[in-house]
């Protein structure tokens, strides 16, 4: 499915972007792509391998020390149900656990390597190594629900943008992602016995004959590619003769038309908010009135830096007292890391640079143009479809059209509340499965798409739902 999504958004990104005359330049489509390509490697992949080191070294002393043994004994008769396929006792229960754990802290950098661990733990017991088991499919399905115990980062937002009382959102935003975690469940469990998301024993795609098989003759083109292939390559002879042609062509064609003046506003709207984000955050700290710090903002913030010191010295100290030698366990933990960090590397490059096309070429501008009156007649705010549609693909992306959301002195401070609740209770679906899935070289993903994207959805509808009863 995965390979059907990726394929069908690049090809769209590709063909709007030359309609609107965004192929090339500073601002095209191939240029962004460039740019998220060397983003993927240089600020994601290669800093989290550091991440990956000292959290996989951690993680050895805690299985060294028996606290994971004494958590998966302590959780055992919920992971059971949730995970039946998983031995009691593995190294997976107790690395999931720990996962979930630094998401509802807010621990972000912590939560990805534990989590991608926890991976490595559950391919270990796949017997079909190609193909995602309903434990994995199961265990992305809840860490892409996102529940957290406080959404910091949106409150920061809010609190940023000037939106009063920001602390609010806790509680919907929790009711929230509790629906969504629940969804995921639901959806994991029955998606899976399917007959469409069934397991394909054996992996046929890695087998020596099939290889051979595949180099000798090319499969055939059915008639229905035949004609998708026909219409794109009319509308790319046609993106090429206005490329080519005069100036004049494009003009009466697509800038002056609909499609180029909805582009046009929605990139006036991020433009504009950006620099009413940016002249907020220049303000001299003295222009602020100073406020007494809330007292459960204390306590997240101080529980938040503890949880680390206090993973680690637990770690250590319990590790040395059990006789552990820890610094030669800590070290061995850690080899696996840099490896896990390239691993991940090409499929974080393809992700991420689909989604630099999809941005930058202004397809999510003209879905929302289109989609409008649906989602007007059915309650849906309509200025929140570009952060629900932009959500599952980018965290970077959906904070940038939640920073929109917030600074436009047009919109009521409900849609806004909804807003941060929708950003606060839901994750980035198709990073979680690009970088999940290729630190174990999983090929054929299953039901984990319409799964992750279903807890998604339900997640956002409870978010409208709760900020339409609570603001």
């Amino acid at each position: 499915m995965l390979n059907y999504i990726w394929a069908t958004l690049m090809i769209i990104g590709l063909l709007v972007a030359g309609l609107a005359g965004r192929l090339s330049g500073d601002a095209g489509v191939i240029n962004e792509a460039f740019k998220a390509s060397k983003s993927a490697v240089l600020d994601i992949a290669l800093p989290l391998a550091g991440m990956m080191m000292f959290w996989l070294g951690t993680l050895r002393l805690l299985e060294k020390a028996g606290v994971l043994e004494w958590i998966t004994r302590l959780l055992a008769p919920v992971l059971q149900r949730v995970f039946p396929e998983v031995p009691k006792g593995h190294p997976a229960l107790g690395a999931m656990v720990m996962n979930w754990c630094a998401n509802m802290l807010g621990l972000g950098n912590a939560a990805t390597p534990l989590g991608l661990k926890a991976m490595n733990h559950l391919q270990e017991l796949n017997p079909q190594k190609q193909s995602a088991s309903n434990s994995m499919v199961t265990f992305l399905a809840l860490n892409t629900s996102g529940f957290a115990l406080v959404p910091m980062t949106a409150i920061i937002y809010l609190t940023t943008a000037g939106v009063p009382n920001a602390s609010a959102i806790i509680f919907p935003a929790i009711l929230a992602t509790a629906c969504g975690t629940v969804a995921a469940v639901i959806a994991a469990k029955s998606f899976q016995r399917l007959p469409a998301y069934a397991v394909q024993p054996p992996d046929i795609e890695d087998t020596a004959e099939t290889r051979e098989t595949s180099t000798t003759s090319a499969p055939r083109i059915s008639t229905r590619a035949m004609v998708l292939l026909a219409l794109i390559a009319a509308t790319f002879a046609f993106i090429a003769a206005l490329e080519l042609g005069p100036p004049a062509w494009r003009d009466q064609a697509i800038t002056q038309g609909p499609i180029g003046q909805i582009i046009h506003n929605a990139d006036a709207h991020t433009q504009e908010a950006k620099a009413r984000f940016e002249a907020m955050k220049s303000k001299p700290a003295a222009a602020a009135t100073p406020t007494e710090e809330p007292q459960w903002k204390r306590l997240m913030n101080g529980a938040s830096g503890l949880a680390i010191p206090a993973i680690l010295l637990v770690a250590v100290s319990l590790a040395w007292a059990r006789g552990v030698k820890v610094y030669e366990e800590f070290v061995e933990g850690a080899k696996e890391g840099f490896g896990v960090a390239t691993r991940i590397m090409p499929f974080l490059v393809a992700m991420l640079a689909m989604l630099a096309i999809l941005r930058a070429s202004g397809v999510f501008a003209l879905l929302g143009y289109l989609l409008a009156p649906v989602l007007t007649f059915l309650g849906f705010p309509v200025e929140l479809l570009s952060l629900a549609m932009m959500r599952p693909l980018s965290g970077s992306g959906s904070s940038g059209i939640l920073v929109e959301i917030l600074t436009r002195p047009d919109l009521s401070e409900q849609v806004k509340y909804t807003a941060a609740i929708l950003y606060g209770s839901t994750e980035t679906t198709f990073y979680v499965l690009a970088v999940y899935f290729g630190s174990v070289g999983i090929r054929n993903i299953r039901h984990a798409v319409l799964t992750g994207l279903t807890a998604d959805f339900v997640g956002m509808v409870a978010a409208v739902v709760f900020g339409r009863l609570m603001f």
